[in-house]
């Protein structure tokens, strides 16, 4: 990884900032619109709470891809390896301007670009199998966490449902008590409390 004494070279600085850019642009493709299209009913009633929502979720997802991508980074070289690279390339252009066409004495046969596959490809090919289970695995996580943001918003919404439909209830209790005559009222008080008195044991 680059340090404040040893940034890197032309080619690590690219390579790293391309990378950053990537995750950045992957983990905010999905938008605020796309999350309210899922869950308009919930981000309606609580624009504030779902937008905070979304906003952490995008960040965590940010933040946890760069913070595995720099471990991978660190722990497979690669701006040692590219810092290499770019030194090698560098010392062939200065070569080839010098006039030198020859093979490098190393290995006569043997062409550079097939030496870097062969160790590369199998490198990349099982690093792309591993990403591939973690996609599945983050997939099923999403899943699961959009059925579970869909199941409160039910719960929410029978819940209001429930409430609104008692305090129609009493909305209608308190209508007809009001209008039932005051001497009725008066009446039937008397009445209960004499019902009392006599049942009551002297």
């Amino acid at each position: 990884m680059a340090t404040s004494g040893n940034p890197g070279s032309k080619r690590w600085t690219s390579f790293h900032s391309a990378l950053h850019v990537a995750i950045q642009r992957a983990t905010h493709k999905w938008t605020y619109e796309d999350f309210t299209e899922c869950f308009s009913l919930w981000c309606e009633e609580q624009p504030e709470a779902s937008s905070t929502l979304f906003n952490t979720v995008a960040q965590h997802m940010e933040s946890g891809i760069t913070t595995q991508c720099e471990q991978l980074l660190a722990q497979f070289e690669v701006k040692e390896n590219l810092d290499k690279l770019h030194a090698v390339v560098n010392e062939a252009k200065a070569r080839k301007k010098t006039g030198y066409d020859g093979k490098d004495v190393w290995r006569d046969d043997l062409h550079p670009g097939a030496a870097i596959r062969a160790r590369t490809i199998p490198l990349l090919q099982q690093e792309r199998d591993r990403l591939k289970a973690e996609l599945q695995q983050l997939d099923e996580e999403n899943r699961q966490l959009q059925a579970q943001l869909q199941a409160n918003v039910k719960a929410k919404k029978l819940a209001d449902e429930q409430v609104s439909a008692l305090l129609d209830i009493l909305d209608d209790a308190c209508r007809i008590w009001s209008e039932v005559p005051m001497d009725e009222i008066q009446s039937w008080t008397l009445q209960t409390a004499e019902s009392i008195n006599t049942s009551v044991p002297r």
